[in-house]
């Protein structure tokens, strides 16, 4: 049966959704309340981590209410998408009627909660689905998924261009279209919902205990961490240490382009060559295009596209097949999958969290600011090592960490 047929499109769309909302929270949304409002990095910072506290309790809980309705999931999954369409236009679309960091906080405490909640539905969702394709069937709708997932990412870093010249309000703009992609979405994926499809819940506990199931959590928290930081940092970078005002978009669309380009790809090779050598391979590849961008200064926009050419495919390995090797442990020890992917996408988050309260504190002590000229020497320095070195260290402790991993299987 083709992919149309066994609606793979429908999870691809699905994807996309998630990740255009990714992108504006962690890239676009801090510096836009910096620069509209004049909310400080510190208090960004401090609000985001806060956020990722309420995770820790939120997502496992969202888990287990995914599974509390399951015979209802379609309606639940609407009804998420809506508030979270409806926060993203307060977001970015609406004056705060308060004070903009409060505000800021309670629209992404409603964006958080329901990307959460439909992240961890759909990801549950795809485990049934996967065990009913053909042949490997969970690097197959990785492939469609995590696809359609950067191709979101994509859009979303124009969109806000695109769509600013012919509304008059980029971000505005974005807001209105990401409300049209969740209707999209939430359409397409209407027959998917089937809870006959779906195994009995497990518990977290069983999770847990299970030496594979703790050491993939491991690594996805280690090795989310560097994109964590890059994500946080890309467009302070390019202003600052590039002097390169403008590019933000197409360099964002560079490395999204790529990762994208290169996801299918590297699904194909591990079906072929192993899921772990494979990611080994993508790990050293980013390696090598962070630490190239260590030596980057003011001018080198043509030099950091390709760094955003190679960090991008190596990153389109770590979503495609970091994903599907959970998912795949979770088919074998909890079948109903949701616990497991509530803990899945705390993970994920938690490491934007630490990259916000860490960071972006630590830069405003040192002087950092939007113009370079006001930028003192060492401010922009400490910027370059935490955007390019910093995610080399953490790379080498994940690859440390997947070779060691004890999961059965030579690949």
């Amino acid at each position: 049966m083709s992919a149309l047929g066994l609606r793979l499109p429908s999870y691809a769309l699905f994807a996309s959704l998630l990740a255009a909302a990714g992108l504006p929270i962690y890239i676009h949304a801090p510096k836009f309340y910096v620069d509209e409002y004049g909310v400080s990095l510190a208090a960004l910072g401090t609000i985001l981590f806060g956020l990722r506290l309420l995770d820790v309790v939120q997502d496992p809980l969202l888990g287990r209410l995914s599974e509390v309705l399951r015979h209802h999931r379609g309606v639940a999954v609407a009804i998420a998408a809506m508030i979270m369409a409806v926060a993203m236009l307060g977001l970015f679309a609406v004056t705060p009627p308060l004070a903009p960091v409060m505000w800021f906080g309670l629209m992404l405490t409603l964006v958080f909660s329901a990307f959460s909640f439909l992240t961890i539905c759909f990801y549950a969702q795809g485990v049934a689905k996967a065990d009913a394709l053909p042949g490997m069937g969970h690097l197959m709708l990785a492939r469609w998924r995590e696809t359609g997932s950067l191709l979101g990412v994509c859009v979303a870093s124009v969109a806000p261009v695109g769509l600013g010249v012919w509304m008059g309000a980029p971000f505005a703009g974005f807001s209105v279209g990401f409300a049209i992609l969740a209707l999209a979405a939430v359409v397409a994926m209407r027959g998917e919902w089937h809870a006959a499809d779906l195994p009995e819940a497990t518990g977290f506990a069983i999770i847990l205990r299970d030496p594979v199931a703790r050491q993939l959590l491991l690594i996805g928290l280690v090795n989310a961490a560097p994109v964590a930081v890059s994500s946080t940092l890309f467009l302070f970078y390019v202003e600052t240490a590039l002097e390169a005002p403008g590019w933000e978009g197409p360099l964002l669309l560079l490395f999204f382009l790529s990762a994208a380009v290169a996801a299918p790809f590297w699904g194909k090779y591990a079906e072929r060559f192993g899921d772990r050598r494979v990611l080994l391979s993508a790990m050293v590849l980013a390696i090598f295009a962070f630490g190239g961008a260590v030596f980057l200064g003011a001018g080198d926009k043509w030099l950091f596209a390709l760094v955003c050419l190679a960090s991008g495919a190596a990153m389109g390995a770590d979503l495609t097949l970091l994903p599907a090797m959970f998912a795949t442990r979770m088919a074998k020890i909890s079948p109903s999958a949701a616990e497991g992917f509530g803990l899945w996408s705390f993970v994920g988050k938690f490491t934007l969290a630490l990259a916000a309260i860490g960071l972006l504190p630590l830069l405003e002590g040192a002087g950092l600011e939007s113009a370079p000229a006001r930028s003192p020497e060492s401010a922009v320095s400490l910027l370059v090592w935490l955007y390019a070195g910093l995610p080399c260290v953490l790379k080498v402790l994940a690859i440390v960490l997947l070779v060691r991993l004890n999961d059965g299987k030579d690949g």
